[in-house]
């Protein structure tokens, strides 16, 4: 390389390029360091680009899908299970495009009419943040509302989230379709429906404009009889029980569940005791305790049948704690059989001596007087 240093410039052979003649080479050290800040520059502007992207992928940032609309008619089982299919195929882009929010609401839709695994899905997305913000507290609702139906996994999850608090999420309060409430009902008729007297009368018009129902198919005839004569004695009509036997047992008298419910109503040993009950297996008392069990969930929910058959299904407590049918398959479909076999009959007169009204009742009655929901 020549160099001249009066200020003309000078060729590089290293470079090929024109240098100043005063131009002294910069020491190798300044050049490292220059480097060294380049590179922390860039790496600085990298850090905030993804702090920006993490202040913008939070779980408050994740949408929160809305309670589906009321269904429109009568919802089937078949139906519900095409919701929890679609919901499938939105969670895992099972031949669509994946949509979380999607998932959850069709989820929502299935799990509102008892659907397990719809309600064990849904509560799965909510406690991981699967596209969707998360809700422990909804979570635990849904995962034990499935658990109470015997899904295996959800029984887990909700052994580790515990009790659920608060009131029930939307997706598993009884679908609108449902017949309302007493405390959403019309006033009481003018006229007395209960046989004799001591009691409230029934807040529905009367059940009566249908003839009663014939015995069900199948039926022994001495059971038939042994209701027709008892019954009455505890107020009840003889083809509401009779309708009861033939979907807890079809009329067998030995017949046991998984859950231990024994005989022609099914009763489970502690229910045989709190009616007392002494061989649970013997079909008469069998039949007695029931239809004293019967009698008193009438009474506790004013007459209403949907609440009362639910009750003797799922347990009262599962009543009160959703406010009405409980969002288990099982039970719905049970609700809706017996009453489709009674002509669509969905009061019975009670005998308010009996039992004092559900307390959910009479909370609700309190919130319609005040003009709450």
């Amino acid at each position: 390389m020549r160099t001249h240093r009066c200020g003309r410039l000078v060729d590089s052979a290293s470079t090929g390029l024109a240098l100043p003649v005063d131009f002294e080479p910069m020491p190798a050290l300044a050049q490292l360091l220059l480097r060294i800040a380049a590179v922390l520059l860039l790496a600085g502007s990298m850090a905030a680009h993804a702090q920006l992207a993490d202040q913008a992928l939070t779980l408050e940032s994740l949408p929160r899908p809305e309670t589906p609309p009321p269904e429109r008619g009568p919802v089937v089982p078949s139906q519900v299970e095409r919701w929890r299919n679609e919901a499938r195929a939105f969670e895992y882009g099972e031949g669509i495009e994946r949509d979380a929010v999607k998932a959850a609401q069709f989820y929502c839709r299935a799990a509102r009419y008892g659907d397990a695994e719809a309600q064990y899905s849904l509560a799965w997305m909510l406690t991981n943040a699967r596209g969707i913000e998360r809700d422990e507290a909804q979570a635990a609702h849904l995962f034990a509302a499935a658990a109470e139906q015997g899904h295996p996994q959800a029984t887990a999850m909700a052994q580790r989230l515990g009790t659920p608090l608060g009131e029930p999420p939307p997706c598993l309060r009884p679908p609108d379709e449902d017949p309302p409430l007493l405390a959403q009902s019309r006033p009481p008729p003018p006229r007395e429906l209960l046989p004799r007297g001591g009691g409230r009368p029934s807040p529905f018009p009367s059940p009566t404009l249908l003839p009663p129902p014939p015995p069900p198919a199948g039926a022994p005839p001495q059971i038939v009889r042994f209701v027709e004569l008892v019954a009455p004695e505890y107020q009840l009509h003889p083809h509401l029980v009779l309708a009861v036997i033939k979907q807890e047992s079809n009329f067998d008298p030995l017949a046991v569940s998984p859950k231990n419910a024994q005989g022609l109503m099914q009763l489970i040993p502690d229910t045989a005791r709190r009616f007392k009950v002494r061989n649970i297996m013997d079909p008469a008392q069998n039949l007695r305790g029931g239809m004293a069990y019967l009698q008193w969930l009438l009474a506790t929910f004013e007459g209403d049948l949907s609440l009362a058959l639910a009750a003797y299904n799922a347990g009262e407590g599962a009543v009160e704690r959703y406010r009405g049918i409980p969002p288990y398959a099982e039970t719905r479909l049970y609700v809706r059989r017996i009453i489709a076999s009674i002509n669509g009959q969905r009061s019975h007169p009670f005998d308010a001596s009996i039992a004092p009204p559900s307390q959910m009742l009479t909370l609700l009655k309190a919130r319609a007087t005040l003009g709450l929901k």
